[in-house]
């Protein structure tokens, strides 16, 4: 079976704006992508101080050293949630997402519910995925666009010091990845 069936795919490999590879490779990566990959990401970060600041240098170079494709992907930032800060990502205008990373994003990221309560009132969007934040963590929330994807590198539980890479990965969840919620044992 070939590859390239539909009008627009065949239009761009046509004009050769990309190869039939290059298009089988890139939907292989969507296709194959879940929350479980970013998971991965999270849990070497809270293991390897050298990749956690890579990653927080540099999501998308962060992404391939896990042999997660990124060729075709908007960049991917993560940002850190800490003691004092909480990070919340939405997409405003649309969906934007991470897919590369995170898989597709869940209905409800994309629900016009979610973008504008993000903003106008997140701490009450977090309440209702049972997310509280301490006094004083101050919240921010980050829009994710067209050119550039965000994600979550979440605090890492207490009571997991000596857990390996796979037991990490294992507690963290899609929305702790976007903000939503907060990983626990």
């Amino acid at each position: 079976m070939n590859i390239v069936e539909a009008d627009g795919e065949e239009l761009l490999v046509g004009k050769h704006l990309v190869t039939e590879a290059e298009l089988a490779e890139y939907m292989a990566a969507t296709d194959n992508a879940s929350p479980g990959q970013g998971a991965k990401m999270v849990a070497r970060a809270w293991t390897d101080a050298e990749y956690r600041a890579l990653m927080l240098r540099d999501g998308t170079q962060a992404a391939e050293a896990m042999n997660i494709p990124m060729r075709g992907m908007p960049p991917l930032g993560v940002l850190e949630n800490t003691d004092s800060v909480h990070n919340l990502i939405v997409c405003t205008l649309c969906s934007c997402y991470p897919k590369a990373v995170l898989g597709y994003p869940p209905f409800w990221y994309k629900s016009a519910a979610y973008r504008s309560r993000a903003v106008r009132d997140p701490r009450g969007l977090l309440a209702e995925f049972h997310t509280t934040l301490p006094e004083g963590v101050k919240l921010q929330v980050v829009d994710s666009t067209a050119d550039y994807r965000w994600m979550v590198l979440p605090k890492r539980p207490a009571g997991t010091e000596g857990w390996n890479v796979d037991q990490l990965a294992a507690i963290v969840r899609e929305g702790d990845m976007v903000g939503v919620t907060v990983p626990s044992v």
